[in-house]
């Protein structure tokens, strides 16, 4: 596929024709902001004709960047050396390209490096948010979007891209986003609860830098998991969690653990070697008083459940589905306050950094889930309806794993796994059973 770029400009946000503010004031991140990625994460949607054109879209961004205001600025440090989103309005990178064949000819939308060319580079990037516009002769569209972490998770950032769809539509932006990032005061006296070093956070001086595996060792596949496999899935992981006063495993539970298995498995580990899954856990519904779906920010904290390979493989899917709830129930308003309390009166003081960060190549024997399936991703509707594709770009480290709803709708789900190439013929035999 060989993508023409046509053009490359910044696009800032309008307030109803006029510049912007001229106090451009700035945000200061948060505890949650700073212990995420400090990357740009990609993603990619395709649409069917008839699609809006481009200036329809390039409007519409105006116009929701001027209600998140983030997005148009810039990352810079205070006066104190502190983090901070400086609302310059310096806006962000817009880049109209076009392929010469039909999107059906040119695009599988399989994992794989040629989803890099239908979105701008992550690296050395100034701007917050980049968009890409790649037309083909079908008529159809393709979207790719990138944003930083820094500046919000993938909650706020699918809100963010259901505001831009609005805005090209002629609505009004809404609901409206909670933008004050100071709302999580730390305690006097703090109090910690529970171990954060080598958990959000490790040691400066034992940070070390990751060898290097070639990229052509790891291959991205794409697991369709049907609602009826996951029904069958739970039914299973769920089969010695019985009783009046007992529930179920979710599907996201129960999938998770067979992923774990089925990864574990293929990689031939020694049986001794301990293995953890790192799953997000969304802050929103943990903290008391409760933070508004609509928060604009980072709030996400992590569960490890882990085990001993030997363990994992040897005992049934239930085993490794109660270490995956267990651990996730742990994560909760308490867990979230002993993380604000440390993340305030320690980080500094220790030298300690975030364990989150994207420069490895492999996570072996460990793996990384990052779930969106209940985010509104497929909601954005730029006028000519919702997407009929919509994925993230090409991600190959080994071990960090995807979940979306399948774009059929039915309930079904995929999960992008990169896996080494000689792994992946026993992967792929072991995650589609249910044995």
């Amino acid at each position: 596929m060989k993508v023409k770029k046509e053009s490359s400009r910044i696009v800032k946000p309008t307030y109803n024709g006029k510049t912007h503010p001229s106090n451009p004031g700035f945000i200061p991140l948060s505890v949650f902001d700073k212990v995420t990625y400090n990357t740009h994460i990609a993603v990619i949607y395709a649409y069917r004709p008839p699609t809006p054109p481009n200036v329809t879209l390039e409007l519409g961004l105006q116009k929701a960047l001027s209600v998140y205001r983030e997005w148009a600025g810039r990352l810079e440090r205070d006066d104190i050396g502190n983090s901070i989103i400086l609302l310059n309005d310096e806006g962000v990178k817009f880049v109209e390209a076009s392929v010469n064949g039909t999107l059906d000819e040119a695009v599988s939308f399989k994992p794989s490096a040629s989803l890099l060319a239908l979105h701008p580079c992550l690296k050395g990037v100034v701007e917050l948010v980049q968009v890409q516009l790649t037309r083909f002769t079908c008529g159809s569209l393709v979207v790719g979007f990138t944003a930083h972490h820094l500046v919000a998770d993938g909650q706020s950032t699918s809100n963010f891209l259901v505001a831009w769809g609005q805005a090209c539509r002629g609505l009004d932006i809404g609901p409206l986003p909670t933008a004050d990032r100071a709302i999580f005061p730390r305690r006097d006296p703090p109090c910690f609860e529970f171990e954060h070093r080598g958990v959000e956070f490790t040691s400066n001086k034992l940070v070390k830098k990751d060898y290097p595996v070639i990229v052509e060792d790891v291959v991205v596949h794409k697991a369709h998991f049907t609602l009826e496999f996951l029904a069958k899935l739970k039914q299973k992981a769920s089969s010695e969690n019985s009783g009046p006063y007992r529930k179920p495993y979710s599907t996201f539970e129960s999938l998770v653990a067979h992923l774990w298995r089925a990864i574990t498995k293929s990689r031939a580990l020694d049986n001794s070697k301990t293995t953890y899954v790192r799953i997000s856990v969304n802050g929103r519904t943990r903290l008391n008083p409760r933070v508004p779906k609509d928060y604009f920010g980072n709030l996400v904290l992590w569960a490890f459940p882990s085990a001993k390979v030997q363990e994992l493989l040897r005992e049934p899917l239930p085993y490794a589905a109660k270490l995956i709830h267990d651990a996730v129930a742990k994560v909760n308003n308490n867990y979230f306050k002993s993380f604000i309390d440390f993340a305030n009166y320690k980080v500094e003081e220790e030298d300690l950094v975030p364990t989150a960060y994207m420069d490895k190549s492999s996570l072996c024997p460990n793996f990384e889930v990052d779930s969106w399936l209940r985010f509104p991703f497929y909601d954005l509707d730029f006028g000519g309806g919702c997407p009929y594709v919509f994925m993230p770009s090409y991600f190959p480290t080994e071990g960090m794993m995807f979940l979306l709803p399948s774009f059929i709708g039915d309930g079904s789900i995929d999960a992008f796994v990169p896996v080494f190439q000689d792994n992946l013929a026993t992967f792929k035999q072991v995650c589609y059973s249910l044995d």
